[in-house]
């Protein structure tokens, strides 16, 4: 929770000058700088790498999963939040007698006088994102509104006191799973009182008298943008208690010009479509639908140059364009599959003979951090299409290892593997639902008990290995 005093600038446009509400926001920055924001590398000393336990190393692993790089979606999101912000702030100056006047009549209520700045116009836009699971969605949503404090405190502008004390810029919730006014009016309720610092707010009893109530708060505490994240919770169904929340939320950007930003997976968009009033509001301010990266995008190559700088091996394997295509392979071009696909082969080999990270410690390191991931049909589908591409839209993406290293665990931690390049099989056939359906004899043993030479007939099925590391490794 970020609360500020309120810092006044002159702003950009004539029509927003002398408005204490945008005067008060950040000032603008060039997008450099708003990158430097958003960016977070955490520390990295080369003398970690070196430390002679392998559990300290093990431990700096952690800090893998605080690094944030920006791409090149997060210009776009950040330019539309802002405006968004502006343009709905823009008929809400506190020191006007139209905002005087929407502060203190119901929202469906207009008193005979209009005021000589007119009648309140609410001027709210609607956002959304849609991505898949892990695509760095709510990363990026969540370090765009962090550019903004959650609360600004004012006293006086220009020499003259303010009625506002408080202006939340923005806040955040989730859709409720059954789509309910009442949950998600008593949620945003909450959330206010906490962004507010104040007591826990008694709901109203029915659900009218709650909407009246929660749209008073809204008005008083100027919320700037309402931000509701997992809307692929709304679903359509002839209980029409999804319709009943969209008319709900359209009557807050409609009536009350408050922006609201959907965040959601697919198939949010589905549920949007069927509606051309909800599909056009819900994307009048910004629409972006984030996918995986491609190979050879800027985004991917920009993010896994700075991620692979984050090695805490005694031996630094430079990134080669092989890793950099298998870690790819592995992670469909998801930013968080790749990270912890990284992070886990690091884990692998710390404290091995030999730690170096290659396509085969990748591939162990994958299954043991998206071992439940790369069975969904979201990653399926994704890799089937890369399989189907025409032969000059590839990369060459073999994930061949053929010099596998034999490792030799020194951390006494006996849950590692011994051998990474058994893991992915292991964990496949320990996780195997239809295991029974794997075997092709389970009689087999029972069979060869009677015969003159089992072992070898055991060889000859390919039971009994001679050499194993060699004849089940990868090739």
């Amino acid at each position: 929770m970020r609360v500020e005093s309120a810092v006044y600038q002159d702003a950009i446009l004539p029509e927003h000058q002398g408005n204490p509400l945008i005067e008060a926001l950040p000032a603008k920055k060039s997008w450099e700088s708003v990158m430097g924001v958003f960016s977070n590398y955490p520390d990295y000393s080369e003398e970690i790498a070196d430390h002679p336990s392998p559990l300290v190393r093990d431990e700096y692993l952690n800090r893998i999963e605080e690094i944030r790089q920006p791409l090149t979606d997060y210009q776009a999101c950040f330019r539309a939040v802002e405006r968004a912000i502006k343009k709905g702030y823009s008929a809400k100056n506190p020191l006007s007698p139209t905002t005087v006047q929407y502060l203190h009549y119901l929202v469906d209520e207009r008193p005979d006088v209009e005021p000589r700045t007119g009648f309140f116009q609410p001027k709210g836009d609607g956002l959304t994102l849609i991505g898949d699971s892990g695509v760095g969605k709510t990363s990026m949503v969540e370090q765009v509104l962090s550019y903004f404090p959650n609360v600004i405190e004012h006293n006086s502008y220009q020499g003259q006191v303010l009625d506002l004390k408080k202006q939340v810029v923005w806040i955040k919730v989730d859709c409720p799973s059954n789509s309910s006014v009442r949950d998600l009016c008593e949620e945003i309720l909450s959330t206010l009182d906490l962004t507010l610092d104040r007591e826990k707010t008694k709901p109203a009893g029915t659900i009218g008298a709650l909407i009246r109530q929660l749209e008073q708060y809204i008005k008083s505490s100027f919320l700037g943008m309402l931000v509701i994240d997992e809307m692929q919770n709304l679903k359509f169904k002839r209980t029409g208690g999804e319709n009943n929340l969209l008319r709900f939320l359209h009557r807050l950007m409609n009536k009350l010009g408050v922006p609201l930003f959907f965040v959601a997976n697919p198939p949010f968009e589905e549920s949007l479509v069927k509606e051309l009033k909800a599909a056009r509001r819900a994307e009048s301010g910004y629409h972006h639908t984030m996918s995986v990266l491609a190979r050879d995008s800027v985004s991917w190559n920009a993010f896994v140059e700075q991620l692979w700088q984050y090695q805490w091996t005694k031996v630094y394997t430079e990134l080669t364009e092989e890793l950099n295509d298998v870690l790819h392979t592995l992670s469909v071009g998801n930013i968080d599959m790749a990270s912890r696909t990284y992070r886990e082969a690091q884990r692998l080999v710390i404290g091995t003979d030999d730690e170096r990270i290659t396509p085969a410690t990748l591939r162990s390191g994958n299954v043991i951090a998206c071992g439940l991931s790369i069975q969904t049909e979201e990653v399926n589908e994704l890799k089937s299409i890369r399989v189907s591409l025409p032969k000059g839209k590839q990369r060459n993406t073999r994930l061949t290892d053929k010099a596998v290293v034999k490792k030799v665990d020194k951390t006494g931690d006996i849950t590692k593997p011994q051998h990474p390049e058994f893991t992915s099989r292991l964990i496949e056939l320990v996780e195997a639902v239809d295991l029974n359906g794997r075997i092709d004899d389970p009689d087999l043993f029972q069979q060869v008990a009677g015969l003159e030479e089992p072992m070898t007939y055991l060889r000859v099925q390919n039971i009994v290995l001679d050499d194993p590391l060699s004849e089940l490794s990868y090739s």
